[in-house]
């Protein structure tokens, strides 16, 4: 194809909040979308630890209602977003927002597009499916990892099937992302490590995807330097809100790098780990980075070079094949510090499910555009090599 017949999206929220106590602004922000009464939706943990409650009070605050539903679960099914749904048909709500990680957030996008679109959640698996806009939607986050609060993408696990279905779709992006690393604050160790990782699988894999751009290249550079610099401070030391917020700006930053540049294999084999064991996204991300970059380097050495250099690393003097290598050390060690499991047999990954993950894996939008095609073989032995 000639370079003239190439073209790019780019997606984004229309306005984007970051900062210290920006999530005060959410009531006015709702307001200003013309919602009246919001359908606030959370996990149980959130709603337990009153997050939501001084969410509610912001909308309130700003003369608006607003109603909290706590259903969204780890790795969110279609029958969350079935509930959900419900709750906001049933108190005639005309707005949306979600308040937690990937999983409030995705579950939220499941809702927006049912309840804009009707049907089910299924419909609307694969690449632009819905036809209608979703009602007015905030995305409120509260961990540095997901980037959905920012995204067109929306995983939901199909429960029939136990396989997590990738929903791309650029009317499910949030109007407003708001990113207060106050509400960040106190996450435990696990957590910020392992959302972490995820954000800089977002934007390794970004970086290396067949569609990156110049601008996905820009986020997703900075992202891998923020996350090197600040992730292990984090991890650390939760109350640290200089960590904190860098962390948040390192996640949204990869957020835009693959929301505009897709993702790769990491993704599409991770999200099978998610859908068959229920295990956490962003751990699973981390365990098959590696082994990923070790099988895509040879696409592209010079990038993964980079991603060297922008993990710290001292690469003078160095081939671009010895620095690829300097760049997966780095990322192994990370992970190592910040207290990832070592491999998927920890996880409770049994080896007689790899061939029917691998197969899903090679049907997940992610893997479209990895810099180096697998044959299902050789996703068996990335599987193999990770555990």
């Amino acid at each position: 194809m000639a370079l003239a017949d190439q073209t790019y999206g780019f997606f984004i929220p229309t306005v984007s909040l970051m900062g210290v106590g920006c999530a005060k602004e959410a009531g006015d922000q709702a307001k200003a979308l013309g919602a009246t009464k919001l359908l606030i939706v959370t996990d149980a943990g959130l709603a337990a630890m009153g997050v939501a409650d001084t969410i509610k009070g912001y909308v309130e605050a700003a003369g608006l209602e607003a109603v909290i539903f706590d259903g969204a679960e780890p790795n969110p099914t279609d029958k969350n977003v079935a509930d959900g749904v419900k709750v906001y048909e049933d108190n005639k709500c005309d707005g949306i927002i979600t308040l937690g990680g990937g999983s409030s957030h995705d579950c939220g996008k499941g809702v927006g597009l049912v309840v804009g679109n009707g049907g089910q959640i299924r419909d609307f698996e694969g690449v632009n499916q819905s036809t209608k806009s979703m009602p007015p939607f905030l995305a409120i986050n509260t961990t540095a990892g997901t980037a959905s609060e920012m995204t067109r993408f929306c995983i939901i696990t199909n429960t029939d099937t136990h396989v997590k279905m990738a929903i791309v779709d650029w009317r499910c992006t949030p109007n407003i992302a708001i990113n207060d690393p106050v509400l960040m604050v106190g996450k435990p160790a696990p957590l910020t490590a392992a959302t972490g990782m995820d954000a800089l699988t977002h934007a390794v894999e970004a970086y290396v995807s067949t569609i990156a751009t110049p601008i996905t290249d820009a986020c997703a550079i900075k992202a891998i330097e923020l996350v090197a610099e600040y992730l292990r401070q984090a991890v650390a030391n939760g109350e640290n809100m200089e960590a904190r917020d860098k962390m948040a700006y390192a996640e949204y930053l990869a957020g835009m790098a693959f929301n505009n540049a897709s993702l790769g294999y990491v993704h599409a084999m991770a999200h099978q780990l998610g859908g068959f064991y229920n295990l956490p996204h962003g751990v699973c991300n981390a365990v098959l980075l590696p082994v990923v970059c070790e099988f895509n380097s040879i696409a592209n050495v010079k990038r993964f070079a980079d991603i060297a250099v922008a993990m710290g690393e001292n690469i003078d003097g160095l081939s671009d094949v010895e620095a690829a290598e300097v760049a997966i050390a780095a990322i192994r060690r990370l992970s190592a510090d910040v207290g990832i499991p070592a491999g998927l047999t920890e996880l409770g990954v049994k080896e007689e499910d790899l061939k029917i993950m691998a197969e899903n894996a090679q049907k997940d939008a992610c893997m479209l555009t990895n810099p180096l095609k697998a044959k299902l073989e050789q996703v068996i032995d990335i599987y193999k090599a990770a555990m």
